[in-house]
C-alpha cells in the first residue's frame, strides 16, 4: 500500500464538533492518508482535580467533542472507509472519571426513570504512568489503591449517517459514533459503511482504560494523540453495522436499545461477514457462529447500547477480509515506526 500524504492536525475548541452528520469538514483528505491528531476528553477537559463534580464543570451541550469530520476524496455512499488505528498515546498525565447523577448502568435514568435518588457525586482521578503503561486507581471511601494497566482506546469512530440525520456525539448506531468498545485500541481496523458523499469521518472520546460496559457511564477519561491511517474500498454496498479487525480476531458491533437488539444486530451482522468470507449460507454461518463466538458488551450506559460479537480468526481457515487490507495497513503502520499498545 502506498500512503501518500501524512497531515497533522491539532483542532482549536471552535473546530470541535458534537454531531455526527451536519458539520462542515474541517479538511479534505486522500485515501491513504496518515492522520496525526490531538482530540480532547469527553469532558472537554473540564474535570481537572477530585473537586470537580458533573453538576458543576460540564456543560450537556458540550459533551464528547469529535475532532473532524474528515471529508475523504472519493468516498460514495455503499463504500466501505478503513480506519486504521496506529497508535493511542495518552496526551495527559492524568485521566479522570465520576459519577454523573442520572447516567450509568445502575441508577435511575431519564429514560428508565425510579423513585431512587441520584447518586452522590464523586470523581476519581488516575494518574497516568508513561513508563510502566499504568493507570492507579485510589479509592475516595476507603482505604485502597491499585495499579491497572492502561488500555487506550478511543470511545468515539465514526461517519455521517444516512438519509442527512443529525445524531449526537452521544450516540452510538449504524453509522458507529459512540460504541465504547474497548477493543477499538492501536492495531485494530475499523471497516464504516460510507453514507454520504465525503463520508465525513470523526474520532474522539479517548479513555485510558475501560471495562466492558462502561457500568458507571464514564471511563478513565482523557485527551489523546492519535495515529491513525484512513483508506477506502470501493463499492460493495458497505457493512450494515460496524465491523473490526485485528492481527487475531473479528468483531461486528451493534448498538440499539434494550441491550437484546444491540447484541442482535452485531449477530446478523457476523453471520454476514462469515458468509462473505466463506462462502456460507446464513443457516451454515449461524450454526457456526453460535459455537464460536464472544460476545462482550460495549456499553450499557450510551443513548444506545452497543454490543460486539467477537470471533477468533485462529479458530478457522486463513481468510483475507477485504481482500487483506487490514495486514497492508499493519505493515504501513509498522513502517511508520509508531509504538503500538497491541
Amino acid at each position: 500500500m502506498a500512503v501518500m500524504d501524512h497531515i497533522t492536525f491539532v483542532p482549536t475548541v471552535e473546530q470541535m464538533n458534537y454531531t455526527f452528520g451536519g458539520a462542515e469538514p474541517v479538511m479534505r483528505i486522500k485515501p491513504g492518508t496518515v492522520l496525526t491528531l490531538w482530540a480532547e476528553d469527553a469532558f472537554g477537559g473540564r474535570i481537572t482535580s477530585l473537586d470537580s463534580v458533573a453538576t458543576v464543570a460540564l456543560d450537556t451541550e458540550d459533551l464528547n467533542p469529535q475532532t473532524g469530520p474528515f471529508w475523504i476524496e472519493g468516498a460514495e455512499p455503499g463504500d466501505t472507509l478503513a480506519v486504521h488505528l496506529v497508535d493511542l498515546t495518552p496526551a495527559r498525565s492524568w485521566g479522570a472519571s465520576t459519577l454523573i447523577p442520572f447516567f450509568g448502568g445502575l441508577t435511575s435514568i431519564p429514560v428508565s426513570p425510579t423513585l431512587q435518588d441520584p447518586l452522590r457525586e464523586r470523581t476519581w482521578i488516575y494518574e497516568y504512568d508513561s513508563a510502566a503503561r499504568t493507570v492507579g486507581f485510589s479509592a475516595r471511601g476507603s482505604d485502597f489503591e491499585v495499579t491497572l494497566p492502561a488500555n487506550p482506546m478511543l470511545g468515539t469512530v465514526g461517519v455521517a449517517p444516512a438519509r442527512r440525520e443529525v445524531r449526537s456525539s452521544l450516540v452510538p448506531d449504524a453509522f458507529g459514533g459512540n460504541m465504547d468498545s474497548p477493543d477499538m485500541t492501536a492495531g485494530a481496523t475499523c471497516y464504516l459503511r460510507v453514507n454520504v458523499e465525503g463520508a465525513l469521518f470523526s474520532l474522539g472520546d479517548g479513555h485510558y482504560r475501560q471495562g466492558e460496559g462502561e457500568a458507571c457511564g464514564t471511563a478513565v477519561e482523557g485527551a489523546m494523540n492519535i495515529t491513525a491511517i484512513v483508506d477506502l474500498i470501493k463499492g460493495g454496498g458497505g457493512p450494515a453495522w460496524p465491523r473490526l479487525e485485528t492481527d487475531t480476531h473479528l468483531l461486528a458491533i451493534g448498538s440499539g436499545r434494550p441491550l437484546e437488539e444491540a447484541w442482535r444486530a452485531g449477530q446478523v451482522e457476523m453471520i454476514t461477514w462469515l458468509g462473505e468470507l466463506y462462502g456460507l449460507d446464513r443457516l451454515d454461518a449461524y450454526q457456526l457462529l453460535t459455537q464460536i463466538a464472544l460476545a462482550p458488551i460495549a456499553n450499557v450506559v450510551d443513548v444506545n447500547y452497543s454490543s460486539a460479537t467477537k470471533i477468533d480468526k485462529r479458530l478457522l481457515p486463513p481468510a483475507a477480509a477485504y481482500g487483506g487490507i487490514h495486514a497492508e495497513l499493519r505493515s504501513a503502520a509498522r513502517a511508520l515506526g509508531a509504538i503500538s499498545y497491541s
